[in-house]
């Protein structure tokens, strides 16, 4: 039989797009904390990629798919959907070669992202915070400028770019347990879970998800498609729903979905912020949000997780609210 999806990205694709990033991303530093271990019962390596360009790992996927397109399907420039983190790293990405960005965002898109895309020189279209509405808008965006898309998650050039974190974890962590990676739209699950596979099968993949915005958790366990519906929480880069590309790859290679509330996301923020004076956005506080709520599910393990990034509103931090 067929399938009727895309093949992953293999290892050479992704070798491939770490290659093609490398010059214009940083090799982000992975760090440990004594007093979080001992919080979590286990031994935890955090790639830190909310020290990446742009504050988030989207600058990986962002620039592997801009620079992986023919110079002429850019003269109208890229456009996309984005609550923040990819719109930022779009608009960036698109800046360094030079062509314009056409940005959706929702209408409740924190401030700080809003004002990193203006930064960046992308052009904002607002619509309503839904995932229709944002589709909608996109393509009307696209009929009027010409702009080629890059979709946020569901883009194997995106998927390729995300893997190379934890291609750079591995190569520093090799012995690791598990990969914990937080879950919205599952390109950077996705690209974890590949990298994982080709490079160290036998580590574990777990993907973490604010119990307000269950959707790929339903998915995976039903192994059927189920749409985000109104999602509420505070994990705002983890509001949307998994693609035709990475719903695939996420029930082929990722081990487990686990879902925590949002007050262990802002009691895993704090704590990041408190111990590692790291500064982490809510989404990124999810995966030791799960570790720490559900720590019988790893005891002792030497865990990596991506802190996927640190764009957070310092006018309105959660545990302020």
């Amino acid at each position: 039989m067929i399938s009727p999806f895309p093949p992953a990205p293999t290892l050479q694709e992704i070798t491939e797009a770490h290659r093609r990033i490398a010059p214009f991303i940083h090799r982000t530093p992975v760090y440990t904390c004594q007093g979080i271990n001992r919080i979590a019962g286990a031994e935890i390596w955090f790639k830190c990629e909310n020290m990446q360009k742009v504050g988030a790992f989207k600058a990986r996927g962002a620039t592997n798919a801009i620079r992986s397109l023919e110079p002429g399907l850019l003269k109208h420039g890229v456009a996309t959907h984005s609550s923040g983190n990819h719109a930022q790293a779009l608009s960036w990405a698109a800046r360094l070669i030079g062509t314009p960005a056409h940005i959706v965002m929702p209408s409740n898109s924190s401030k700080v992202k809003l004002n990193a895309v203006k930064s960046y020189e992308g052009k904002i279209t607002l619509c309503a915070p839904t995932l229709e509405a944002r589709e909608e808008t996109l393509a009307s965006v696209i009929q009027q400028t010409g702009a080629i898309e890059i979709h946020p998650y569901n883009n194997l050039k995106i998927i390729a770019g995300q893997a190379t974190a934890t291609v750079e974890l591995l190569e520093e962590k090799p012995d690791l347990d598990s990969v914990l990676a937080p879950v919205g739209g599952g390109g950077l699950l996705s690209g974890t879970a590949l990298a994982c596979h080709y490079l160290a099968p036998l580590i574990r993949v777990i993907a973490a998800e604010p119990v307000e915005a269950d959707d790929a958790f339903k998915s995976f366990t039903e192994r059927r498609f189920i749409p985000s519906m109104n999602p509420t929480t505070i994990a705002d880069g983890l509001r949307t729903s998994l693609g035709s590309l990475t719903f695939p790859i996420i029930l082929e290679y990722v081990d487990r979905i686990v879902t925590v509330s949002d007050h262990s996301i802002i009691e895993a923020m704090k704590l990041i912020w408190e111990r590692m004076k790291l500064i982490v956005e809510p989404s990124a506080a999810v995966p030791l949000a799960a570790l720490i709520e559900k720590r019988e599910l790893f005891p002792g393990d030497k865990i990596g997780i991506i802190l996927s990034g640190g764009n957070a509103d310092l006018d309105h931090l959660p545990w302020k609210l």
